[in-house]
């Protein structure tokens, strides 16, 4: 799931608009946690649902992103 996907329904939530930065702009912003972002980190949770037998019930990360009452934060 793209980074600015999730950005997106946060800035929603939150009433900021959300734009798109340069790596390097990323790393001046967030410091050292700016690298992570732009690792293109594909995971499946296929091997945590076979060894722990996970199965996830509720909703999707975005729509769950989308649901929360930021405002009360």
């Amino acid at each position: 799931m793209p980074l600015k996907d999730i950005a997106t329904v946060i800035g929603r939530g939150l009433n900021v608009p959300v734009i798109s930065i340069s790596p390097g702009q990323a790393q001046e912003h967030f410091g050292f946690l700016g690298s992570f972002a732009g690792w293109d980190a594909q995971t499946s949770s296929a091997e945590t649902r076979t060894k722990l037998g996970w199965n996830p019930t509720g909703p999707d990360l975005l729509t769950d992103l989308g649901n929360m009452r930021y405002a009360q934060a």
